[in-house]
């Protein structure tokens, strides 16, 4: 099974549960959503977290903040900015960091 656990972080809740319902039609991939961007960072040390994807609406400063906390952490988090292009897209973005996943 190729198992990720994403964290999806945005502000426009239809997005975000639509990126969900994207990211779980693929067998072993989780998604937990959160539109508070204080609260992302005891989830990413609290839960096994693979991947954070950045969705819309985040101001800058906190993109790049959420960056460098994922790079100094002692897990190896992957970061994505995704702000649209549909499902191919986002495989293919999830593949580039992850190509011993691609089927």
């Amino acid at each position: 099974m190729n198992a990720l656990n994403f964290l999806v972080i945005g502000k426009n809740q239809e997005i975000l549960d639509t990126l969900k319902r994207i990211i779980e039609n693929n067998e072993g991939w989780k998604a937990t959503i959160l539109s508070d961007e204080t609260k992302c960072y005891d989830l990413i040390k609290n839960i096994d977290v693979d991947l954070v994807l950045l969705s819309s609406g985040l101001e800058e400063q906190f993109e790049k903040d959420i960056k460098t906390f994922c790079e100094n952490l002692d897990k190896n988090v992957k970061v994505i900015d995704h702000y649209g292009g549909g499902s191919g897209l986002l495989k293919n973005e999830v593949y580039t960091l992850f190509p011993n996943l691609q089927p």
